[in-house]
């Protein structure tokens, strides 16, 4: 006990508290089984509450803890408020869909529970060994999670999908890893920047290193080409499992590449922008095209998120300050539009059945108005048109890449958000203009109704105060830059 550090204890606490109300609901559902599904999953909730409340109520100076395993800033601060809001959203809407869908197990909210606890222990990882733990918890979540539904073909596909190319990724950071020690003889992200100071020539093998670390990171955002997994996946999980999926493990990734390529390998930053650069322009170009034929909407909103990866890492390539938050700024406004957009496709059931086509929203704007409405709106959203906040997201990341002289990058991008509105737009006209299909099931959950609205203000309303989110990412991007 004399060796108690209440200033380094408070930085890990709130992962603590996560784990032990795992273990907890964990031993409850045990002992009690399903009928305990529902308050295990507004305690989980509950957990992300008061997890919040413990991350705003500590200090977020800069500063190692843990052996220099762990880090707190403001960025990891801020980012780890991001995926907590995230998973709350994700598992609101996910209560009631567990009864509709028959598949209410108490393990669902306590696998969302340590996937979160995974994406935390990512963000604030401060060696490569911590930033794998963290990876895999959240990874062998996420695959339990995504063939969840045991019963159904199409979900033990998708978990099967996942898990095979997840555990290729993983390995494939993990041999990084590997050869990232070889060479630096260090895997502290500290350390590994200085240790590249020293080297007479940049070895090789350190770089390859960096590439293969660069590759199972890539694998989590679904970049192209390493995004294969993601619309089959989309498609087979349940609906509030796709959510999770589109949400949360993109915000970690992005946070985590970014941590990476500005800390322990920026001074490899010549040789890294053209692998982002690649990536970036792949995954845009991809995304545009591929989503033009497709008629299931989760696995549009696959293509949507692979897209929206691409411009985030439009921000990510120019190495400053100012497309860092770009970054954050865009990731932010993405998640609360995607949150929306999901939870109308889930409004999207017939008697006992869900459906996915973008056909059977055929006339919604007749049989449901305010549903079409609010989704038009977030989907306009998502085009890039202003003044909604999707807009702004788009025109920060292209500013900073112009600002560094990518000026092919940005109009490659604004090019492919052109032809990318196309299939938002269509969904819109389908709604609008079609002929009315039957309608949905009138009853919609009260977490439903907030998450949309909330969505829809947050998107319309943006432009009144886009300093407060501009300025907020400001100051904790500037984190990533001050050692």
């Amino acid at each position: 006990m004399n060796n108690f550090n209440p200033v380094e204890f408070s930085a890990v606490f709130p992962e603590l508290f996560m784990a032990v109300a795992a273990m907890v609901l964990l031993v409850a559902g045990a002992v009690r089984g399903n009928g305990l599904t529902a308050f295990i999953s507004w305690s989980v909730l509950a957990t992300f509450a008061i997890t919040a409340m413990f991350l705003l109520g500590i200090d977020w100076d800069s500063r190692t803890v843990m052996g220099d395993m762990f880090r707190m800033n403001p960025f990891t601060g801020f980012i780890k408020l991001l995926i907590l809001a995230g998973l709350g959203a994700t598992t609101a809407l996910s209560v009631r869909y567990l009864y509709e869908e028959a598949m209410a197990r108490f393990e669902y909210p306590i696998l969302i529970l340590l996937a979160g606890l995974g994406m935390m222990i990512m963000v604030s990882a401060n060696n490569l060994l911590t930033l794998y733990v963290g990876l895999e918890l959240q990874s062998l979540s996420l695959y339990v999670l995504a063939a969840f539904r045991r019963d159904n073909a199409r979900s033990s596909e998708a978990g099967l999908k996942y898990f095979v190319l997840g555990a290729l990724a993983s390995g494939m950071l993990l041999f990084g890893v590997s050869l990232v020690y070889g060479f630096a003889g260090t895997i502290d992200y500290s350390a590994i920047g200085g240790s590249l100071a020293t080297f007479d020539g940049m070895p090789v093998g350190f770089m390859v290193g960096m590439v293969f670390v660069l590759v199972g990171i890539a694998f989590k955002i679904s970049a192209v080409p390493f995004h294969m997994w993601t619309p089959d996946v989309y498609e087979g999980a349940p609906t509030s499992v796709t959510a999770f999926f589109a949400l949360v493990p993109k915000i970690a990734a992005i946070a985590v590449l970014m941590q990476l390529l500005y800390g322990p390998f920026g001074g490899l930053s010549a040789h890294w922008q053209q692998i982002i650069w690649f990536l970036a322009v792949a995954s845009m170009i991809w995304s545009a095209l591929a989503g033009l034929v497709q008629n299931n909407i989760k696995r549009l909103m696959a293509y949507s998120s692979i897209g929206n990866m691409g411009y985030a890492l439009v921000g990510l390539i120019t190495g400053t300050p100012q497309g860092a938050s770009a970054v954050v700024v865009y990731m932010t406004i993405y998640m609360i539009m995607t949150a929306g957009v999901f939870a109308i496709i889930m409004c999207m059931r017939r008697g006992e059945r869900a459906v996915e086509s973008i056909d059977d929203l055929a006339g919604l704007s007749r049989t449901s108005p305010l549903l079409a409405y609010a989704m038009a709106i977030l989907l306009f959203s998502m085009s890039g048109i202003p003044p909604l906040a999707g807009f702004f997201g788009k025109l920060l990341v292209f500013q900073a890449a112009i600002g560094q002289g990518f000026y092919t990058l940005a109009v490659i991008g604004v090019i492919c958000s052109v032809v990318a509105a196309y299939y938002y737009l269509r969904i819109i006209k389908v709604m609008f203009f079609d002929e009315a299909a039957e309608p949905f099931d009138r009853q919609m959950a009260f977490a439903k109704r907030a998450v949309i609205a909330l969505s829809v203000i947050f998107v319309l309303f943006f432009i009144l105060k886009p300093n407060m989110l501009v300025d907020t990412a400001r100051h904790t991007a500037s984190a990533l830059f001050s050692g």
